[in-house]
């Protein structure tokens, strides 16, 4: 096939040749000029709606959509004359003259697309008063609350939530002031198909998807002393967290995020990686058992909440494929509420679990009614995102940069490097091959780094050779992916032995309620999901112990307290059952 010639145009009187098919904004950024934007996102569909990213063009007699229009041969373009400056302030105003006054008081404040479009125009005083939009706050759901006075109409939420979660649950309805996001005959998120995944909250440009704080419960229990506060973290908070203090994008700060925990004034601090370990134990076991018939495969994975919700939505089909296991911070709740209990001579009922997640929907697993105690009290009280630990951290006057670097608390903090992964695609599939491989050969695996299930592209599928058998595996993140891979499992398509799927672009690292990012990078971008994944293999590398049955607190746990892997007392604790869920007035 001939090569395409490249196209000669002109941007900002410099010339430049880019291949067939790219657009003035791809342009111009290859010569460093940064066209303004606000309804385009890189890793969605084109929309062209905001316009902020108009440009002229010499020739026609309007200005153009620099996001989407195609460049051709010897098009001639202007980037930032006076006039279009001008054009651009005054959209800018438009959206701001229909938007809420109440910048200093949201939680997008210092973060906000549209505020900072504003400083960038020079946008000093509202010029176009007048009747605006008025919506109630939704804020009834267990994981997202939808303000739709501040919404801008970009369609990002809307282009996430089809394109790269397959779930479609949000479109544009009215007309005119009446215009707004929501779900389908005006229902309730929570009523709706949405599985809480929260990247409509990350693809939101101000704030008109946020995720439901737990903040304010956290601060109460902290201040009672009756009760026993314990926190734990899961593996991927350390990865991010440093980006709500500025610093870069794959710091890992696991040794001064649980020194600022202690500060806020939690009881212990328990690492979630020793829950990510459990689940490797009960799932490796389940997994051998289904190798034997002992169950359907291929087995799917069940830690991340988002994807549960939407197996029993989509594909209800499916669940008895679907490993029993709670997820990691379910399982160590159980344990701080029953083991960890008995040893402190704790009552369960004083025990107030906080679990600071990437995910926003781990605040609806929590009030699934299968995680509760007998008592009907959650073993998980309350849920604190990256980005809400962030403001509490900062509120209580907590320096984070100078903090020293402290130690999980034990018995429930000692964790391997398997469970380090856990919070990045592949990771739960990788940590199950490291103990599986031993089990299924009775023998000391030479390979430990099983990097063919590291996907941070979305999706791979891999076979592998273990003690003489060939395992088809298949690893996929953002929901548009998992579709792929079911597809083929249920047509017949492709034979898998294991899938593992994450909801969330990336897996935990990219969660709904992880540090909206810096300047630098923007949601889903595949650079700054591989910078935290790698500070999660760099914590991973130094531990003394890389497998998860490896790890001398958690057989001290079985030994003393859950029995054997697969046990009756474990099964009992640690695992649970699914079934297909439909909003209410559709079943």
């Amino acid at each position: 096939m001939a090569r395409q010639k490249k196209i000669k145009l002109t941007i900002d009187d410099r010339e430049i040749q880019v291949a067939p098919g790219t657009t003035i904004m791809a342009a111009a950024e290859t010569l460093g000029i940064h066209i303004p934007r606000l309804c385009f996102h890189p890793e969605l569909s084109l929309q062209g709606s905001c316009r902020v990213c108009i440009v002229e063009v010499e020739g026609m007699d309007f200005f153009m959509a620099a996001c989407s229009v195609e460049v051709w041969p010897d098009m001639r373009v202007q980037t930032h004359s006076e006039e279009i400056r001008r054009a651009r302030r005054d959209i800018v105003e438009l959206l701001l003259d229909n938007h809420p006054r109440e910048c200093q008081l949201c939680e997008r404040d210092g973060r906000c697309e549209l505020q900072n479009l504003a400083y960038a125009f020079g946008v000093r005083e509202r010029l176009f008063e007048g009747e605006r939009k008025r919506f109630p706050v939704e804020d009834n759901g267990l994981s997202v609350v939808r303000d739709s006075e501040k919404c801008v109409l970009c369609g990002r939420c809307v282009r996430v939530c089809a394109e790269v979660q397959g779930v479609a649950n949000l479109s544009q309805h009215g007309r005119g002031f009446t215009t707004a996001v929501h779900p389908a005959h005006g229902r309730d998120m929570d009523d709706s198909v949405c599985i809480q995944c929260g990247q409509c909250i990350n693809a939101c440009p101000t704030a008109a998807f946020l995720e439901q704080p737990h903040t304010e419960a956290v601060w109460q229990a902290l201040a009672d002393p009756e009760i026993h506060v314990v926190a734990q973290t899961a593996p991927s908070i350390r990865a991010a967290i440093g980006e709500g203090f500025d610093l870069d994008p794959g710091t890992a700060c696991t040794g001064r995020m649980v020194t600022a925990l202690r500060r806020l004034g939690f009881d212990a601090v328990f690492d979630t990686d020793l829950g990510a370990d459990l689940t490797i134990m009960e799932e490796a076991t389940e997994f051998t058992e289904r190798l034997k018939g002992k169950g359907p495969l291929p087995m799917l994975t069940s830690c991340s909440p988002g994807w549960i919700n939407f197996l029993e939505k989509f594909y209800p089909q499916l669940i008895p494929h679907a490993s029993t296991c709670r997820s990691p911070m379910t399982m160590l709740s159980v344990l701080g509420k029953t083991y960890y209990a008995e040893k402190l001579d704790l009552d369960p009922e004083k025990i107030f679990m906080v679990a600071v997640m990437p995910c926003v929907a781990k605040k609806y697993e929590i009030a699934r009614p299968e995680h509760r105690m007998d008592s009907g009290a959650p073993y998980t009280d309350a849920v604190l995102t990256t980005r809400e630990l962030v403001w509490m951290i900062k509120c209580h006057g907590i320096d984070f940069i100078s903090l020293d670097h402290g130690e999980f608390d034990p018995p429930l903090g000692v964790a391997t490097g398997a469970g380090d992964i856990f919070g990045t695609t592949g990771g739960v599939m990788e940590a199950t091959l490291r103990t599986a491989a031993e089990w299924l050969t009775g023998e000391t695996a030479d390979k430990l780094e099983f990097t063919e299930v590291r996907a941070v592209e979305g999706r791979r599928e891999v076979e592998l050779q273990i003690g003489g058998r060939t395992l088809r595996v298949g690893v996929a993140n953002g929901l548009v992916n998992a579709r792929l891979l079911l597809e083929q499992a249920i047509s017949g398509d492709r034979k898998f032995d294991a899938i593992e799927v994450m909801a969330c672009p990336g897996g935990c690292i990219g969660g709904g309620g992880q540090p909206y990012p810096g300047s630098r990078f923007r949601i889903l971008d595949p650079e700054l999901l591989a910078l935290r994944a790698g500070a999660l293999y760099a914590e991973d590398r130094v531990r003394e112990f890389r497998r998860s049955h490896q790890n001398p607190a958690l057989q001290a746990i079985y030994r003393q307290f859950l029995g054997k892997p697969g046990g009756r007392k474990a099964k009992k604790l640690l695992h649970t059952e699914y079934q297909a869920k439909l909003p209410r007035g559709i079943q």
